[in-house]
């Protein structure tokens, strides 16, 4: 029984679409494969990668006929991809280990949502950022909790400092 498991070894193959529309891809592809009975085994949508899904199949003839006329889908990406290359979209890290003091950030949520901010003071205990929004008039450091944070931009190092 292994052996007829890894014969039929499935790959994934990458899928351009419309940058933001890649959710609504993904659906409208699994209602076409759906209908039509295509054996695609799974779709994956990564949040950190615009305008690409993945799809798992047997074959890339199943994935040409179940992304034909599909609407937000542009192309398939010619080759296969490596299940390995895909293992950085299914697990997350914390943001938290992401950010540092320096970095910019823009505030995902609360009164200052939208707003660009630089990271002054880290607390990686409380899981809060201490920030100097970078658009307001003056001064004002505000802490806000880490998971209403995007990282943006890393510090850069500074030459010659001591």
């Amino acid at each position: 029984m292994v052996e007829k498991e890894e014969e039929a070894e499935t790959t994934f193959f990458a899928i351009r679409t419309t940058a933001g529309q890649e959710k609504n891809a993904a659906e409208l592809v699994e209602v076409k494969a759906r209908a039509k009975n295509l054996p695609l085994l799974s779709i994956l949508v990564p949040e950190i990668l615009r305008g690409y899904i993945f799809i798992e199949a047997l074959s890339p003839n199943v994935i040409e006929e179940a992304i034909s006329g599909v609407r937000h889908v542009k192309s398939k990406v010619p080759g296969r991809v490596q299940f390995s290359d895909l293992e950085k979209y299914l697990t997350t890290k914390p943001i938290i280990e992401e950010l540092d003091v320096g970095y910019t950030v823009e505030i995902t949520g609360g009164p200052f949502k939208g707003m660009k901010a630089k990271i002054t003071r880290l607390n990686k205990v409380k899981r809060e950022a201490t920030l100097e929004l970078l658009e307001a008039t003056f001064t004002l450091p505000i802490t806000v909790h880490v998971d209403y944070l995007k990282l943006i931009e890393k510090a850069k190092a500074v030459e010659g400092g001591t």
